[in-house]
């Protein structure tokens, strides 16, 4: 076996079409979109490249044919007790010798760049994309979200690499009815005319970023050495997803006309990618704009969910959850609903998912290996 750098436009095409050999003729597999792919490995487009470097490979049997492909990437700003790399885009044949073979090229390409631990399967960028290993719930995953098949669990961990966090999925049926304490809070907010609930408008969102900037840097960034994040960098957000926004399930929540909370969900965009094969063309920008009007998407995702500490504990994440609970119910266009993972080294987000009525749909973990064999093992700090 040997290890081939991804240098020429052939590879980069077999780079994608060993995923497609991988799984071939599994029904739950959704072709990720080639461009999406292609920009991780690209310094014009990546930012990540200003703070890192990254290099992938194919691998080769003696015979010549691809058996697999990785990724290995250093992320000067990824703090962690020790200089850690991370490995990703991993894809291999069910072969412990084969996995073996790329997990040592990558610890040798990330020791020879001074880290002393891999992590993975991550992204070679935000923790929002192509982040952790499928443990359990294998069917059709989120836009941006990692698929395997079960074995490359066994391939990871017989390795010796061990799981660093878990990464929580929950999901509901949009219709089912929420506990009576949600309404039961609900209720003594809402008779309170303090308080308010909006929906988004397309028409309005340089407002709506400067609020929505507001509730994150209040609620994520404001404690536990969270990075802030500028007015700008929402506003781009916002007017890129514009074209796939609905704006029934984007709320913000108003205390006296001052921000507190927001929960932003997109329709699951997978449900119109599944039928582009990979492709993001004028002809598929048509198909998407067609399917996005005349066809079905019966599952919405869950990406930033948040109350400002002032109005943590108060009931504040009820209110927000049966406003828009009473405005998507009755309309039925949705059947299925998803958050985005939560760490398990987040408790508090888990034990608000966990008592709004959601059930655990998926799990991901992201594993971690120590060089130094002999070195202890820790989870990832709780928060």
């Amino acid at each position: 076996m040997q290890m081939h750098e991804i240098k020429t436009a052939a590879d980069k095409k077999a780079f994608l079409q060993i995923a497609i050999d991988i799984y071939k003729g599994d029904p739950n597999w959704i072709r990720p979109l080639d461009k999406d792919i292609d920009e991780v490995f690209n310094p014009e487009k990546n930012k990540f490249f200003k703070r890192g470097e990254c290099c992938r490979w194919l691998l080769q049997d003696d015979n010549g044919k691809y058996i697999g492909r990785i990724a290995a990437f250093v992320n000067r700003q990824y703090k962690q007790e020790q200089p850690t790399g991370g490995i990703g885009f991993f894809e291999c044949i069910n072969d412990q010798g084969a996995a073996n073979f790329m997990f040592d090229y990558c610890k040798k390409w990330l020791q020879e760049r001074g880290m002393e631990a891999m992590d993975g399967p991550i992204n070679f960028g935000e923790r929002d994309k192509w982040w952790g290993l499928v443990v359990e719930g294998y069917y059709s995953p989120l836009y941006g979200m990692n698929f395997n098949p079960p074995y490359y669990v066994p391939l990871f961990e017989n390795y010796g690499f061990k799981v660093y966090f878990n990464q929580i999925c929950y999901g509901m049926v949009v219709k089912d009815k929420l506990d009576d304490k949600f309404f039961e809070r609900h209720a003594k907010i809402k008779a309170d005319p303090d308080f308010r609930s909006v929906m988004i408008k397309k028409n309005k969102l340089e407002q709506f970023a400067k609020d929505f900037t507001y509730v994150y840097n209040k609620a994520w960034a404001g404690h536990g050495g969270g990075k802030t994040i500028e007015e700008k960098q929402i506003l781009k957000m916002l007017k890129s997803m514009k074209p796939v926004m609905d704006e029934d399930i984007i709320w913000f929540y108003y205390h006296k006309d001052q921000p507190i909370g927001i929960w932003i969900n997109l329709p699951d965009l997978n449900q119109y990618f599944k039928h582009m094969n990979g492709k993001l063309g004028w002809y598929e920008k048509l198909k998407f704009l067609w399917l996005k009007h005349f066809g079905k998407c019966n599952r919405f995702v869950g990406l930033v969910f948040g109350v400002i500490p002032e109005f943590q504990g108060k009931g504040v994440d009820a209110y927000q959850i049966i406003e828009m609970a009473n405005h998507i119910q009755p309309m039925g266009k949705y059947e299925e609903y998803e958050m985005q993972w939560i760490g398990d080294f987040n408790p508090k987000m888990i034990n608000i998912a966990e008592s709004n009525g959601s059930r655990r749909s998926r799990r991901l973990s992201t594993y971690r290996y120590l060089f130094d064999r002999n070195k202890e093992f820790k989870r990832h700090p709780a928060i």
